[in-house]
């Protein structure tokens, strides 16, 4: 059975809301949700998952599903139908939504993201960076977001560039380390639901150091939904290759706004 979304009955653009990952708030997003307000004509949203960012005060649930719960209720303004564009974490949430509430929906643009029982545990969260993720658990402010950075960003310039304004966000709305244990706990438990019918796009890094780029692989495989890769970019593709990140996201929300003014669903 396959779960269908709703297409928008205007023709005006949908918000496209966006959604990061494990800890990791709006802001880690940088330079790149302007970027993409400029390239398209659709609103551009960026939501913190509960317990970290703007959402500091919710405590995370140990649920995808519950994240998503909280999630809707903060959207009473914005009305819907909407895009998802998500990474790691943030994507397994977007794929819950779709599941549950199709009408809300219109599209998922998935990025280096995995689920259970799909990809074997060890390329979920890739063995090699073990070491590091343990001792990011423990570490100091500073040497945590040093080590964050580390494990998903490959440019090595651009890790030095960018690491006082982590270090300076999780200072100013430190992350309690509960919240990010129950947000690995619900990643680890995340399965794929039903296939939503609306499109879905993945993309993934085939250099990803903390996530095997063949779990999106085999999500495609199952879904039968385009994959698009990047050859050497590190799992935080918005910073590691904006450019390259936009080149695909452009085009696919281009499609989908043709789409919803001839009031049709675009095949993926």
């Amino acid at each position: 059975m396959v779960l269908t979304c709703t297409a928008a009955a205007t023709t005006k653009p949908l918000p496209i809301i966006l959604l990061r990952g494990l800890s990791r708030e709006q802001a880690h997003w940088g330079d790149f949700i302007g970027q993409l307000q400029r390239a398209v004509v659709n609103p551009v949203l960026a939501l913190d998952l509960p317990g970290v960012g703007q959402a500091l005060n919710e405590s995370s649930p140990a649920s995808i599903a519950q994240m998503v719960s909280l999630l809707r209720q903060r959207l009473t303004r914005q009305q819907g139908p909407y895009h998802l564009l998500a990474m790691s974490l943030g994507a397994m949430v977007a794929i819950e939504w779709a599941a549950q509430y199709p009408q809300e929906i219109n599209s998922l643009l998935l990025i280096n993201t995995s689920a259970a029982g799909l990809t074997p545990f060890y390329q979920r969260l890739k063995w090699q960076s073990y070491p590091l993720v343990v001792q990011a658990l423990f570490a100091s402010v500073q040497k945590r977001e040093q080590l964050i950075l580390q494990l998903t960003a490959n440019n090595v310039r651009l890790r030095q560039l960018q690491l006082p304004d982590w270090q300076h966000i999780a200072l100013t709305r430190p992350v309690r380390k509960l919240d990010v244990l129950r947000q690995l706990l619900a990643a680890s438990r995340f399965r794929l639901p039903q296939q939503p019918a609306c499109p879905i796009l993945l993309l993934a890094s085939r250099a990803d150091r903390l996530v095997d780029w063949q779990a999106s692989q085999r999500m495609a495989d199952l879904w039968q939904v385009p994959l698009l890769l990047h050859s050497c970019a590190g799992h935080d593709l918005a910073l590691d290759a904006p450019d390259w990140l936009l080149q695909q996201v452009v085009p696919f929300y281009l499609q989908q706004n043709g789409a919803a003014s001839s009031g049709q669903l675009p095949s993926t």
